[in-house]
């Protein structure tokens, strides 16, 4: 579901801010003056309805992921307008990891190298890719924004099958200034899609999402970047 949000699309009820082509290829070096500051990226768009923007820039993850993770403090999205958010800290591991799998999605050793391969990534780009795997309303919710530290350099991707496409994802400022923005739609495309999942395993969906971000927040800007899209156990 998609409406017009003050120039931005909203998808699910999620916003997305396209930046103009001047500011898309300047990630690192931060946002060029009059470049607008991202919040929410989503998915599988239609047009054609309107609303009013919502209240505050700090709201780092869009209304389905409210819903989802309850990060957000914008208004519920259309689809799930009634799930209540969350913010449950004692579903956070004692140890500090950048993989949450509250869902058992993953198995140990899955857990481990998608865990390794965001490491690395992070240590080469500085990008940080964080992973939830979730069953809503059994979330950490709220509590993961500040146990992570979500900023405009992390991409963070919540697994959820209750909404159908099982890819929900909150990008920073930065990362939406260097990713193609239809990467994402078409990544979700690809792996999210319900029959991919039930198919192939959740756990396949989300090891090959990882592996699919991770190569494209390596790949140099420019034409063609990001092109490919594939998964680890394809």
């Amino acid at each position: 579901r998609s409406m017009s949000l003050n120039g931005a699309s909203v998808c699910n009820g999620l916003a997305l801010h396209k930046a103009p082509s001047h500011c898309r290829r300047s990630a690192r070096s931060g946002t060029p003056a009059g470049c607008p500051r991202l919040k929410t990226f989503a998915v599988s768009c239609k047009r054609n309805e309107t609303t009013t923007e919502s209240k505050a820039p700090q709201k780092l993850l869009s209304a389905t992921l409210g819903a989802a993770v309850a990060l957000s403090l914008s208004a519920a999205s259309p689809a799930h307008a009634r799930l209540e958010g969350v913010n449950n800290p004692d579903l956070l591991p004692a140890e500090y990891t950048n993989v949450i799998d509250v869902a058992d999605f993953l198995t140990p050793g899955e857990e481990t190298r998608v865990a390794s391969k965001i490491e690395a990534l992070e240590k080469d780009t500085g990008f940080k890719l964080r992973v939830l795997c979730q069953n809503y309303p059994n979330t950490p919710g709220l509590a993961i924004r500040d146990y992570w530290g979500v900023d405009d350099d992390s991409v963070v991707f919540v697994a959820d099958p209750n909404f159908g496409n099982i890819l929900n994802f909150n990008i920073g400022q930065n990362i939406d200034l260097q990713v193609p923005p239809n990467f994402w739609t078409r990544l979700s495309g690809k792996f999210g899609t319900k029959k991919y999942w039930t198919e192939n395993g959740t756990d396949t969906a989300i090891v090959n999402t990882v592996s699919a971000i991770e190569s494209c927040l390596r790949e140099p800007v420019g034409v063609g970047q990001c092109r490919e899209i594939r998964g680890l156990l394809e």
